[in-house]
């Protein structure tokens, strides 16, 4: 728990205090379960910046593309070097890119696209209380900082993006931006009147065996009239049509349900919500989500057909995604 101390204690210093007795029983549970073999070594990595720098730094969150953290004029070669190879350590890095002192993390998704794509259709993050279910390392966490939000928590069971994301949260300890490595589960149904403004849940729906309860645990994490905002995998077709793989799913093996967006409409009027309307619906393609240096993994361009890149390898509709935004009442 002692990894954690310190974000439980910014959280308590909030208006989401009354949340912590959670976040810390489903840390327990976590920590009960399973730590990562390599949390020790990621721990031990993360105290290296600071032989590197150990300052405060301003985000730039003017670029298009990457969150900025510092000046590469901040660091000497040596310094940049070192920095390189501490950075390198936390491979995979899979949601960005971010930028360190100059150094280009290129993930392997371009998270900034699925950003620019709804930035602009969703409610003002101004002054808002904001969550991220299913997080990943925090890309978006500070997008949601650089729209205006008061305070934004992200949840996401990987350890190693919760040490990702302490990588930056370090040259930025004061900003109001947090994450815990737990589930959707350990996040408590019953405090509505003191929920969250916007809830975002981007590429997790799909991974979960009860979408519907999904939803409506979503639902009840919002303040009445808040605004959920959801990215998940879509198929073409009308308001009954869902896909459940036999299998696996662009070589995924926890993909349950894949509905179309009336279909997926229709589960979210199904979970109480209002208002609900899809803003984008756009094909993955692999200048989206790649192979780089920074994840040298197998990514989409091995999980579609070669002879035919709509189709899957298994030989399903290529990966769709679908933005919906809908309103709590």
């Amino acid at each position: 728990m002692n990894e954690f101390t310190h974000d439980l204690t910014q959280i308590s210093q909030t208006d989401m205090a009354s949340w912590v007795p959670y976040f810390e029983k489903g840390l327990e549970q976590v920590i009960q379960k399973k730590i990562h073999g390599k949390l020790d070594e990621w721990q031990i990595l993360l105290t290296q910046f600071a032989s590197i720098i150990n300052m405060e730094q301003e985000i730039d969150f003017d670029c298009q593309e990457a969150v900025r953290f510092g000046r590469p004029d901040q660091l000497s070669a040596q310094k940049q070097k070192q920095l390189l190879e501490l950075l390198k350590q936390f491979h995979p890095w899979r949601k960005g890119p971010f930028e360190l002192f100059g150094i280009h993390i290129d993930t392997e998704w371009h998270s900034d696209w699925k950003w620019q794509r709804l930035e602009q259709q969703i409610s003002s993050l101004a002054h808002r209380k904001v969550l991220d279910v299913g997080c990943g390392n925090g890309y978006y966490l500070w997008r949601m900082l650089g729209a205006g939000a008061q305070l934004v928590l992200g949840v996401d069971p990987s350890q190693l993006f919760w040490s990702q994301f302490q990588v930056f949260k370090q040259f930025k300890p004061s900003a109001p931006v947090h994450m815990l490595p737990i589930g959707l589960e350990a996040l408590p149904q019953h405090l509505s009147k003191e929920g969250f403004d916007t809830v975002f849940c981007m590429g997790v729906l799909y991974h979960r065996r009860s979408p519907i309860d999904t939803l409506i645990h979503l639902r009840k994490l919002l303040r009445p009239q808040g605004e959920l905002v959801l990215e998940t995998l879509v198929i073409g077709g009308d308001k009954q049509k869902v896909l459940v793989p036999t299998d696996r799913y662009a070589q995924m093996k926890n993909v349950w349900f894949i509905p179309s967006p009336l279909a997926l409409e229709l589960w979210l009027q199904r979970a109480g919500f209002t208002n609900i309307r899809t803003i984008d619906v756009s094909v993955t393609t692999i200048e989206e989500q790649r192979q780089t240096e920074w994840m040298t993994f197998h990514s989409l361009e091995a999980f579609l057909d070669k002879k035919d890149s709509r189709l899957t390898v298994e030989g399903y509709q290529a990966p769709t995604r679908a933005i919906i935004i809908a309103t709590a009442p």
